[in-house]
């Protein structure tokens, strides 16, 4: 019979495993723009983005 931290150590790389096989999904992000020597206040659009997964 194994170990409860053997049995422990399995299940928990069998989830990692599990969780390596799942697809990424890549958002494209726009480059930051170019900020010249004149520019040092921040009257950029400003916002606020939610990602709702459930």
């Amino acid at each position: 019979m194994l170990d409860a931290y053997v049995i422990e150590e399995i299940k928990r790389r069998e989830r990692q495993r599990e969780r390596d096989d799942r697809p990424v999904v890549q958002v494209p992000v726009p480059p930051p723009p170019d900020r010249g020597a004149d520019d040092d206040d921040d009257h950029g659009e400003r916002g606020v983005v939610i990602i709702d997964y459930d």
